[in-house]
């Protein structure tokens, strides 16, 4: 807000009867007695000839809140306010891997791939790089289960060109023949990547939701297979891109950028445009609920010469438990957003320090229990009509038994007791890592984004601070109870010869004290 500033002699004066009342403690209603120019003039009265004073104050509520509008074609435009130069625009789109059950699996691997090629308008993409750098941008793509995001960050004063870009990429991409032989080449280097990281969390990712979602929506390959990277085309993705890319599942988010000006563009340029696939109607769209089933996926590979070197990784094996959850459209996902942080954990070679959870629960329970355990950590992922709470554990083959023991005792004890202490840390940490997150333009695009693509509108942070607020220890044995009565989801990757058979990690896990069913052998 612009203040309208007082003259020289004005600011003195302000500033001196300030410094006298700050000083003096001057009651309310006592004279003036700086003597001179304003002799025995109350201070509750305003000084004669002295411009009214314009104080800055917090903007109102509706200035911050997120404004959508919905175009003529059901696109939906998002924006909010973030005081800046430069801001951050993108096109999100309700497609994704879930959708791929009538279609090769793969596509949306191939389109984020494809993403920022040559277009009608563009016809490279170091064409579309320069384009940005005119107005200091980057672009991105990046495609989940559920949504394919374009977003571009760049000065605000090149919004226009920006929208544009984003309209040509989304609608006008000319998936060339040249340009697919590359993304396949790209997808076969990364999946044999994938198989040879130290790191295996996103394999056990895919294999946790292919466990628990068997053979359908979110429990569909989220990477293309290598038997599909030849088989994926033009056609193929012209069929894919017919059906999903329509503007109703659309929505065009901004941060930074006046809200009349995004709705102009988008007008512009997403209004009325045909594209390249054509207008027809393509497949109907797959409006399948996902339908938890709980399994086991096991994977045996020998996990001794993945990271050699001076310090190698020893040996380990990996295992994911994970049960059925809920959506984040639910009243039931904060609290187990809350237990997602009670829970927390990570590597047994943290340094630890503020904020890094070292209060957690497995934490605490787990790696400073057993030394060897190398990792013990809390996922919880949420989608529009289910949700998955896992923990990933590794150790020493050898016991691998022990290890899940420890794990399936850890689910039990979710039900138990819940120490005010220890919740009141989990909000707290929720609550800092959400306000944290939120200063970040990107992040806050894609909030936006995500939420008005699922919802039409947009919680604020606060409003989610007052929610987790509100989360007591009787809602988190309400949330666990339920999630316990499922069957578990089991992903297993490494040397698996002492893994408990999946009827007894589910034995385990209905039994109060979370145990193992005892083994009794003749001969070990």
């Amino acid at each position: 807000m612009h203040i309208p500033r007082a003259d020289s002699g004005t600011e003195q004066l302000l500033a001196a009867a300030g410094c006298a009342a700050g000083l003096c403690g001057l009651a309310a209603g006592r004279s003036y007695s700086g003597g001179g120019a304003y002799p025995g003039v109350s201070l509750t009265c305003p000084l004669p000839g002295v411009p009214k004073a314009v104080f800055a104050a917090a903007e109102s509520r509706e200035r911050f809140e997120t404004r959508v509008t919905v175009l003529e074609n059901g696109l939906r435009v998002a924006s909010q306010n973030k005081f800046g130069q430069f801001c951050t625009v993108g096109v999100l789109v309700n497609s994704g891997s879930r959708h791929e059950a009538k279609y090769l699996s793969g596509i949306s691997h191939f389109l984020e791939k494809l993403a920022f090629c040559s277009t009608a308008q563009f016809g490279s993409k170091d064409e579309i790089l320069l384009t940005l750098e005119k107005h200091g941008g980057i672009c991105d793509c990046q495609a989940s289960r559920d949504t394919i995001m374009y977003a571009v960050s760049a000065d605000a004063r090149g919004l226009d060109t920006v929208v544009n870009l984003l309209a040509d990429v989304t609608l006008q991409p000319r998936l060339s023949d040249e340009e697919i032989e590359m993304t396949r080449m790209a997808i076969r280097f990364e999946l044999e990547d994938l198989n040879m990281r130290p790191d295996p969390e996103p394999l056990l990712t895919e294999m946790i939701h292919a466990a628990a979602f068997r053979d359908n929506t979110v429990g569909l390959n989220r990477f293309c297979p290598v038997e599909n990277t030849d088989k994926i085309d033009r056609d193929v993705l012209h069929s894919y891109l017919s059906s999903y890319f329509t503007p109703d599942r659309m929505v065009l988010a901004g941060v930074g950028i006046e809200h009349e000006h995004l709705v102009e563009c988008a007008r512009k340029y997403l209004l009325g445009v045909e594209p390249v696939w054509g207008s027809g109607q393509g497949r109907a769209v797959d409006r399948s609920v996902a339908q938890y089933t709980g399994g086991i996926i096991k994977v045996e590979k020998d996990m001794s010469d993945v990271s050699l070197g001076p310090t190698p990784i020893p040996e380990l094996t990996h295992i994911m438990i994970g049960l059925e959850s809920c959506s984040f459209l639910e009243d039931d996902f904060i609290p187990f957003a809350v237990l997602n942080m009670m829970m927390g954990g990570g590597g047994s070679f943290s340094a630890g320090g503020p904020g890094k959870g070292m209060f957690t629960r497995l934490y605490l329970n787990v790696l400073n229990r057993h030394h060897w355990m190398y990792n013990a950590t809390s996922y919880h992922h949420s989608y529009e009509d289910t949700g998955l709470l896992c923990i990933h554990a590794s150790a020493d083959p050898k016991q691998v038994r022990e290890m899940v023991e420890i794990i399936t005792r850890e689910f039990i004890l979710m039900a138990g007791a819940v120490g005010e202490v220890e919740l009141e840390r989990a909000k707290t940490q929720l609550k800092s890592m959400l306000m944290m997150n939120l200063e970040s333009r990107p992040v806050i695009f894609e909030d936006v984004g995500r939420q008005v693509l699922a919802t039409n509108t947009r919680k604020l942070p606060h409003e989610l601070c007052d929610l987790i607020s509100q989360v007591k220890p009787s809602d988190i044995k309400r949330v666990v109870t339920k999630m316990l009565h499922k069957k578990p989801a089991v992903a297993a990757l490494g040397d698996l010869t002492d893994l408990p058979t999946y009827e007894h990690i589910q034995a385990a896990l209905s039994s109060k004290d979370g145990r193992l069913p005892r083994l009794y052998r003749l001969f070990r």
